[in-house]
């Protein structure tokens, strides 16, 4: 049986690495730049057609896939006479892969609904060396038929791929998996820069903790700066990080509640981000919280 075309809209880091998996495993793909040419450019070569459209994209695809930064670049790509959803064929599937808010990806799933198209929200765990593997973590939800569908699609990129329930649901999981990643993370360089202050080793701290039950994946990841000086282990920005906390405040919000251990990684990175640091990888804010302990420099104030 002839494989589905793919449009894909989002060739960042994990988009193009995405693009490269699935012409590998022989999809036609249809590819739309969104901000630069270099990865589009590279999907061109390895096979792919270019769009100059998301309607246009949407009219040739029997899956469209986004894989954008915010719910907001998500919106615009799916909006407006030059939007997906004015292109979609009837019964064609939509995946988002990004991050969103549950509420916006609730929303375009019933605009999707109207015009006869199927929307699902897929967050995903791992790095663009897994996609590449087809070893994503994949958090679906939505339409159950429509997921079972698109489980071999989705098999070819993930090696975990979850029904989460509900559309939203997955959206939600991967935002509660981010406050607790990012927290998590933040607390660890706080640690390995606290050791500089207080003339412990880094390596000395590592060694006792990860030899204990706190020992995790994350904790690696941001060793792997601290300590061996690899910033890009987790290929995740602080920018993306500060847009995930915040999102995941405002869902908290929305169910009616205050998040109460999301404030420190929420200022941590927000500082951050404020002094300039929003293109550093995530395990280089050991350097910022070692920056602000030194004494050499007054904290940056948020604006």
């Amino acid at each position: 049986m002839s494989k589905p075309s793919i449009g894909f809209i989002g060739l960042g880091l994990m988009g193009s690495a995405m693009c490269r998996r699935l012409r590998k495993c022989g999809y036609p793909l249809t590819v739309l730049a969104n901000r630069s040419r270099t990865n589009i450019d590279a999907a061109i070569a390895d096979g792919a057609t270019e769009a100059f459209s998301a309607r246009e994209l949407a009219k040739r695809s029997d899956i469209v896939m986004l894989c954008l930064d915010t719910s907001a670049s998500v919106e615009s790509r799916m909006y407006g006479a030059e939007g997906v959803i004015s292109g979609l064929k009837s019964g064609a599937k939509v995946i988002d892969f990004g991050t969103s808010l549950p509420a916006s990806t609730r929303a375009i799933g019933n605009a999707v609904a109207r015009v006869g198209g199927v929307y699902l929200d897929a967050p995903l765990g791992r790095t663009p060396a897994h996609a590449e593997e087809g070893k994503l973590n994949i958090m679906c939800s939505g339409d159950e038929a429509a997921f079972n569908m698109l489980k071999p699609v989705l098999n070819d990129l993930g090696e975990n791929v979850f029904h989460l329930g509900a559309l939203g649901s997955g959206h939600t999981v991967k935002l509660i998996n981010n406050f607790f990643a990012m927290t998590t993370a933040n607390s660890m360089c706080e640690a390995f820069a606290l050791c500089d202050k207080t003339g412990i080793e880094r390596q000395k701290l590592y060694d006792v903790m990860s030899a204990g039950p706190l020992h995790s994946g994350m904790m690696d990841f941001m060793k792997a700066y601290a300590i061996d000086g690899i910033p890009d282990q987790l290929a995740f920005s602080v920018g993306n990080a500060r847009k995930d906390i915040g999102y995941y405040k405002n869902m908290a919000e929305g169910a009616g509640v205050e998040s109460i251990m999301s404030v420190g990684a929420d200022k941590a990175l927000g500082l951050a981000v404020d002094h300039g640091n929003s293109g550093q990888m995530v395990a280089q804010m050991t350097d910022f919280f070692a920056e602000i302990f030194s004494g050499q420099n007054e904290e940056p104030n948020s604006s």
